[in-house]
């Protein structure tokens, strides 16, 4: 202990030192690939409204309702327009399991035709489709045979994921076909569907559902792109990894990655996220992340498929950031990251609009603000994210003498030791 001691007070005058020291100026950096994929992120649930019988239809009744969300059922056609206009080349959107099969083994050729007609928009704007199989939600008869605590689920899953497949594998579509998979697992968990007991049986069928999807998708178009984007969770990213991420790897073309939020000595913030406060943005956790992801699998490029903001109701956020100035200080520790060799193919920004997140309308994400409590016209207002987003897009990246807002993190635990010990540089 008394070892420990004087490590912990070394740690806190070195720690110490490092605040007290002026930031140092970074060389400029360059811009990113013209190849380099920029995208927007959005899910059918959470942006829908109109939701047909589901597990989280059912959550939703002890929770705030979901109701018409914002309406992306009747509004695609604009949101995807909005996409467009901002210089976006990718639009993730997920297609709703409940909605276009409502009873076992019956399709709903309506439902198939408006995610025709959605992925048809998508084309005709010039982006590519990115394609959720299961952003958390199942149909509420998978609901009542237990979900993915029954094999009759994965028997089920691959059905649907065969009949979306065979439609849009000429799309150039690129997939993921599971959303999160330790959060769903938590979250079927948190809202009493099932058991901490029954975790390691979930994972092992998601993980055989995921394999399965990517021969489909494979044997239908071998250029597809799959992925399963994981959530980033500081600290110790391979406890997490353990329960899916790793089980799939064999099978995964691009390893895709949701960064919202970082954790380093001088940002301890993190822990607010679990009484639902907002945390400090800490942008150069991003960075890390990358490397830890890009050390891990040397051979498969990265791509960050959710990183955004949320405010509370439009309310100034804790740390004082703006949605242009998150934007812009993570897409700067891209550019560092790709200059130091990692291989990121893309980003995608979390969301294109406010949306329902999963029992509350309070938090806001949108580059695109609506306010579905109070405005019947569910109008889309740019929050300052749409020009800065559109800036980025254009000049690809930040201009080379960018300075962050939010200096660089001084001992970040995001993926300890390694990311305190060996600092970007």
């Amino acid at each position: 202990m008394r070892i420990f001691g004087r490590l912990l007070a070394c740690l806190v005058v070195f720690t110490s030192l490092l605040a007290a020291a002026p930031a140092s100026a970074a060389d400029e950096v360059a811009p990113l690939p013209d190849d380099f994929l920029w995208g927007v992120s959005s899910s059918g649930f959470q942006s829908e409204g109109s939701n047909p019988d589901s597990n989280w239809l059912r959550y939703s009744q002890n929770k705030e309702h979901v109701g018409n969300a914002v309406d992306f059922r009747n509004r695609y056609a604009e949101d995807i327009a909005l996409a467009a206009d901002m210089g976006v080349e990718v639009y993730r959107f997920g297609i709703e399991w409940a909605r276009v099969e409502p009873v076992p083994g019956e399709w709903d050729e309506a439902e198939l035709a408006y995610y025709d007609d959605v992925v048809q928009h998508v084309l005709d704007a010039g982006m590519t489709p990115m394609i959720t199989l299961n952003h958390w939600v199942h149909p509420g008869w998978v609901a009542d045979q237990g979900g993915w605590k029954s094999d009759e689920t994965l028997r089920d899953f691959t059905a649907y994921t065969e009949r979306i497949v065979d439609r849009y594998a000429d799309t150039g579509a690129m997939w993921v076909t599971f959303n999160e998979a330790t959060l769903y697992v938590y979250h079927e968990i948190d809202n009493k569907a099932a058991t901490w007991f029954d975790a390691p049986w979930i994972f092992d069928r998601l993980a055989k559902a995921h394999n399965a999807a990517y021969d489909l998708i494979h044997a239908a178009n071998p250029d597809a792109m799959v992925t399963s984007n994981l959530a980033f969770i500081p600290l110790s990213p391979w406890l997490f990894d353990a329960a899916f991420i790793d089980r799939i790897a064999g099978k995964l073309d691009f390893v895709g990655i949701d960064y919202y939020m970082g954790l380093s000595l001088d940002n301890l913030t993190a822990a607010r996220a679990i009484t639902g406060e907002l945390a400090d943005a800490q942008p150069d956790g991003i960075y890390y992340a990358l490397r830890y992801y890009g050390d891990k699998f040397p051979d498969l490029p990265l791509y960050i498929v959710e990183n955004g903001m949320a405010t509370h109701d439009n309310a100034e956020r804790p740390d004082g950031l703006s949605r242009a100035e998150f934007i812009e200080d993570h897409v700067y520790w891209i550019q560092r990251a790709v200059e130091d060799g990692i291989d990121v193919i893309g980003y995608n920004y979390w969301s294109i609009t406010d949306n329902y997140e999963w029992g509350s309308y309070t938090p806001r994400f949108g580059l695109y603000t609506v306010d579905v409590l109070n405005d019947p016209d569910l109008e889309r207002k740019p929050t300052d994210g749409v020009g800065a987003y559109t800036d980025v897009i254009s000049g690809g990246g930040v201009p080379g003498d960018y300075e962050p807002v939010v200096r660089q993190s001084i001992c970040s635990l995001i993926a300890p030791p390694l990311s305190c010990l060996v600092p970007a540089a």
